[in-house]
């Protein structure tokens, strides 16, 4: 057993669920258990496939169009190239559209999908609740669409033929339980959220109904900055917060790791001089983000994607549609990121890649 091992499981690693409402009858101590609990289980080792086993030959050449919804998202980018690496043995050609976070524009951006001549189409971080339309065309051309954080749901949802997202409340209440974990209990917190994204938004929500639930801790203010504006609203809301709460002010739960970019850029980093801050992330496991917790700086922890295993598995899933087959309903186990564990799981190469060899188990479905 590894120090990262025996450290995991001194940390309360009880096999119970965290209840996310808390009773009445639960006190902080029963609740700092649970939360304990919850955190050590997902900083655990993800090195074992739990994925499925059963599926379609890979089909051969097969033009795919990836929507994005802003290619200069390093997440949104890392995903691309995975798909196109996952496709390449079979010569399937991926193409990018990049809305450069424009793409609730109707019908038209899956219309240009389509007349490109795509086999296949993704939505990557593009709403698919604003492309009824599109979403029409593609069905009328017999075109799957899969999605990628299309929808705060998971799995066949509003036309998708399947969507892969962890869930953004479970994703949200994890960060909010490290930061219960970390600070005793005693926490004064600052929210950064971005409500214009529906899934940004949904994770802010769960993080104010987590740290409610902790009596030792103050959610001090939720700070509204969107993602795409942050260059101009991000150090006026720091300055207002830390007029606001002063020393009162300990934590930040953030709904991006972006933030914390923003959070220790120079102008903004003077601000917080008197204010000797930690912080967690509720997504996406930058580069970044990773050096940060590695250096013991302001962020402690992230809960990451598995960027490349989705790009696996949305490939994966459109060959299940171009066979006719159900989706896989395959749902990644969340993971969180600390100094503890980020020498594990691809951390050395600052993303979260789990050691559970699923590229080996993907084409060992598709060769068969």
């Amino acid at each position: 057993m590894t120090a990262m091992q025996s450290k995991c499981l001194t940390v309360l690693f009880v096999a119970f669920s965290f209840i996310a409402s808390a009773t009445a009858q639960e006190n902080p101590m029963q609740f700092l258990s649970r939360a304990n609990a919850k955190v050590a289980r997902a900083a655990s080792l993800k090195n074992k496939w739990d994925g499925p086993v059963e599926g379609p030959k890979l089909q051969k050449k097969k033009k795919i169009i990836f929507i994005a919804a802003d290619m200069s998202d390093a997440g949104t980018s890392g995903l691309f190239n995975g798909v196109r690496e996952a496709g390449m043995a079979a010569s399937w050609e991926t193409l990018p559209i990049d809305c450069r976070g424009r793409c609730n524009q109707g019908a038209a951006i899956i219309k240009q999908a389509i007349d490109m001549k795509a086999d296949g189409i993704i939505l990557a971080g593009v709403d698919v609740g604003t492309q009824a339309k599109g979403m029409a065309a593609a069905a009328s051309a017999k075109i799957p669409v899969v999605g990628w954080h299309a929808s705060v749901k998971q799995g066949p949802v509003d036309g998708l033929f399947t969507n892969l997202a962890t869930n953004p409340k479970e994703v949200a209440q994890l960060a909010a339980l490290l930061t219960v974990v970390e600070s005793n209990n005693k926490a004064g917190i600052v929210v950064f959220t971005d409500s214009t994204n529906p899934f940004l938004q949904a994770k802010s929500a769960a993080i104010i109904e987590t740290i409610k639930q902790c009596e030792g801790c103050k959610l001090l203010s939720v700070e509204d900055v969107p993602l795409a504006e942050t260059h101009l609203k991000m150090k006026p809301a720091v300055e207002s917060a830390v007029k606001r709460h002063g020393a009162k002010w300990t934590h930040v739960i953030a709904v991006n790791d972006y933030y914390f970019d923003m959070l220790e850029s120079a102008p903004i980093a003077a601000l917080l001089t008197n204010n000797k801050l930690s912080g967690v992330a509720a997504g996406d496991g930058s580069a970044t983000a990773y050096k940060r917790i590695r250096s013991n700086g302001m962020q402690t922890g992230t809960v990451p994607e598995p960027l490349t295993q989705h790009a696996w598995q949305l490939v994966d899933e459109l060959n299940r549609a171009f066979n006719a087959q159900p989706a896989s309903n395959y749902v990644t186990a969340l993971h969180l990121v600390t100094a503890q564990n980020i020498a594990y799981d691809g951390g050395a190469k600052n993303s979260f890649e789990p050691a559970n060899d699923f590229r080996h188990h993907y084409q060992e479905i598709w060769n068969k």
